[in-house]
C-alpha cells in the first residue's frame, strides 16, 4: 500500500519541478492500493507542488450543452474522474469559468492561470488556462492514460487553426458564480472524441524526440509531456498534415522521415 511519501517521492523521481507549473490528468485507480484513497492522492501532489502551480481539469462538457447551458462554478460536478472532483472542492483551490472546460488551480498564481477563460467561445483558447500552460512551460502529467486523454493537445490543434475541431456554431451556455451572477458565455464545442481517439499515433515520435517521458507513480504507467516540445512538434506534425488524426492508421515511413531533423534541443 502506497503512502504520501511514497508519491511524493515518485513525483521526484519523475524529475517534476515543484516550483515549476504541473498540470495532471489521471485515473485514480491505476495507482494502486493508497493509505488514504483518493485524498492521499491529492495531498502528495498538492504538497510536492506547495511551491509552484498545480491544475487539474475539472470538466463538464458531458452534461453542459445547449440543453442544459448551466455551469455553476461551486457545484456542477466533473465529468473526468474522481481526482478531479475532490481537488475542485479543497481549500484554496481556484477553479476557472469555462462553462464546459474549466481547469481548477492551486498554489503560485492561481487566481491569474485560472482568469478569463469564460472570455473564449472555444474550449482550450490560446489565452485560456490551456495557453497559459505553454507559456508557463509546465509539464503534463498523465497517470495511468495516454495521449487520447491529453485536452493540451486539443488546444494545439484549435491554435493551429485545423478545421473540423470545434462547431462553427455556438450555445448559448451560462456560467453562474457562488454569488448567484450570471455570465453568458457562447460557445463552440469540440467534434466529438474522433479526433482525440486517434493522438496516440505521435506518442513514440514524440517520446524519440524529447517531447514526452516516462516513469510510475504508484503501479500507473506515467507519461510526462513538455508543454513546449509537446507544441512546437505537433504543430509541426500538423503542417506536414492537417488530417493526421482523422484515422488510427499508424506514422507512414514518409511522414517520419520528413518529420525527423527538424529540431534541436
Amino acid at each position: 500500500m502506497y503512502t504520501k511519501e511514497d508519491l511524493k517521492n515518485d513525483l521526484k523521481r519523475l524529475g517534476i519541478n515543484q516550483y515549476g507549473t504541473l498540470k495532471v490528468n489521471s485515473s485514480y485507480k491505476s495507482i494502486g492500493q493508497v493509505d488514504g484513497g483518493p485524498e492521499t492522492v491529492l495531498d502528495s501532489l498538492s504538497e510536492y507542488m506547495e511551491e509552484g502551480l498545480l491544475g487539474l481539469p475539472a470538466h463538464t462538457w458531458a452534461h453542459v450543452n445547449q440543453e442544459n447551458p448551466t455551469f455553476h462554478v461551486d457545484q456542477s460536478e466533473t465529468n473526468v474522474g474522481i481526482l478531479t472532483e475532490m481537488f475542485r472542492k479543497r481549500d484554496g483551490v481556484i477553479r476557472s469559468l469555462h462553462p464546459t472546460h474549466s481547469v481548477a488551480a492551486l498554489g503560485k498564481d492561481a487566481k491569474t492561470f485560472t482568469a478569463g477563460n469564460e472570455k473564449f467561445d472555444t474550449p482550450c483558447a490560446r489565452g485560456s488556462s490551456w495557453g497559459k500552460l505553454l507559456d508557463r512551460q509546465a509539464k503534463i502529467l498523465l497517470v495511468g492514460v495516454d495521449l487520447t486523454r491529453n485536452t493540451f493537445i486539443h488546444g494545439i490543434e484549435e491554435w493551429m487553426d485545423i478545421q473540423g475541431r470545434v462547431t462553427d456554431g455556438h450555445e448559448d451556455l451560462i456560467t453562474v458564480l457562488p454569488d448567484g451572477t450570471e455570465i453568458p458565455v457562447p460557445s463552440r464545442r469540440h467534434y466529438g472524441l474522433s479526433w482525440s481517439e486517434h493522438y496516440w499515433k505521435v506518442e513514440e515520435i514524440l517520446a524519440e524526440n524529447g517531447a514526452i517521458e516516462y516513469g510510475k507513480l504508484g503501479d500507473a504507467d506515467v507519461l510526462i509531456c513538455d508543454a513546449v516540445k509537446l507544441t512546437d512538434y505537433i504543430s509541426e506534425m500538423l503542417k506536414i498534415d492537417h488530417d493526421l488524426f482523422s484515422d488510427n492508421e499508424p506514422l507512414s515511413k514518409e511522414f517520419i522521415e520528413q518529420f525527423n531533423g527538424l529540431f534541436v534541443y
